[in-house]
C-alpha cells in the first residue's frame, strides 16, 4: 500500500485531500500545526477506511522545519510515495500595510519550506524508483495581485519551480504537478481577510481534492481546475500585463 504526506492537513483543502487519497487505498501522513485536529481527522480516517494515519504537529512555516519533518519521517523508516506540499496561506492587503513578520513566514512557508520537502523526498523518490509529488499554487501565479502581492508571487514562484523540475525528473519517474485552484471554499479566505464575496458559490475543498487525485492520476504537469479558470488563465497570455493587473485589483475588490 502506497503512502502519502500531506501538509497543511488539519483542515480545508489539506484535510479533503487527505479524505480523498485514504478513499483510494492510500496510507496518510498528515502534518499542521494542530494536533487536536489532525488527531480527529486520524479517528475519522481510521473508523472509516482500512488504511494508517500517522499524525506530525509541526509549524512549517519555522526555518528548519523542512529538515525536522524528513528526519521525522526517516527515523520512522516510512517510505513517502506521494508529497502535497498544500500549507501555504495569503495576507490581504496593501504591500506596506500588511504585517512584515506574518508576510515573512508565509513567504517561508509558501516557497521555501515547499522547495526543501520537494528536494528531500523527491531525492528518496529517485532513489526509490519513482514517486509523485504535488504543489499547490493558484491560479493568481499567473498575474500579479495587487491586495495580495507577495502571495501571487510566491504562487508563480511555485508554479515555476514545478513545471521546471517536471522536466528534470521525468526520466526518473518522478511526476511532478503543479495544482492551480481559483478560489475555493476552506479557510484560507478567513486567514487573509479577503471578502467573503470572493468565494461565494465557488467549488469546494472536497470537489479540489477530487482534482488534485485525478490530476495526479493523469500524469499532469499544470493543472488548472474550473473551466473559467482555464479560460482566464489562457487569456492572460494575450493581455498585456498592465490590464490583467488593473483586473485583478479590480476583482480583489
Amino acid at each position: 500500500m502506497k503512502t502519502v504526506l500531506i501538509t497543511g492537513a488539519s483542515s480545508g483543502i489539506g484535510k479533503e485531500t487527505a479524505f480523498e487519497y485514504a478513499k483510494n487505498n492510500y496510507n496518510l501522513v498528515l502534518v499542521a500545526r494542530r494536533q487536536d485536529r489532525l488527531e480527529a481527522i486520524k479517528f475519522e480516517i481510521e473508523n472509516k477506511y482500512n488504511v494508517t494515519v500517522i499524525v506530525v504537529a509541526m509549524d512549517l512555516s519555522n526555518s528548519n522545519s523542512a529538515n525536522e519533518l524528513f528526519k521525522s519521517i526517516s527515523k520512522q523508516n516510512l517510505k513517502i510515495d506521494v508529497l502535497i506540499n498544500n500549507a501555504g496561506f495569503g495576507q490581504y492587503g496593501d504591500f506596506l500595510n500588511i504585517d512584515a513578520h506574518k508576510d515573512e513566514e508565509m513567504l517561508l512557508l509558501n516557497m521555501l519550506t515547499l522547495t526543501k520537502l520537494s528536494r528531500f523526498f523527491g531525492s528518496e523518490m529517485v532513489k526509490n524508483g519513482g514517486g509523485n509529488i504535488i504543489n499547490i499554487a493558484s491560479t493568481a501565479a499567473f498575474q500579479p495581485v495587487p491586495g495580495l502581492a507577495t502571495y501571487s508571487a510566491s504562487k508563480a514562484y511555485v508554479m515555476s519551480f514545478s513545471e521546471a523540475i517536471a522536466y528534470e525528473l521525468k526520466d526518473k519517474n518522478v511526476i511532478v504537478t503543479s495544482i492551480c485552484p481559483g478560489a475555493t471554499q476552506s479557510e484560507f479566505g478567513n486567514k487573509a481577510d479577503i471578502n467573503k464575496n470572493v468565494f461565494r458559490n465557488k467549488p469546494t475543498s472536497t470537489d479540489l481534492a477530487k482534482f488534485i487525485y485525478t490530476s495526479m492520476k493523469k500524469k499532469r504537469t499544470n493543472a488548472i481546475h474550473g473551466f473559467m479558470n482555464v479560460i482566464l488563465a489562457f487569456s492572460n497570455r494575450f493581455a498585456p500585463r498592465k490590464l490583467t493587473t488593473i483586473i485583478a485589483a479590480k476583482m480583489m475588490k
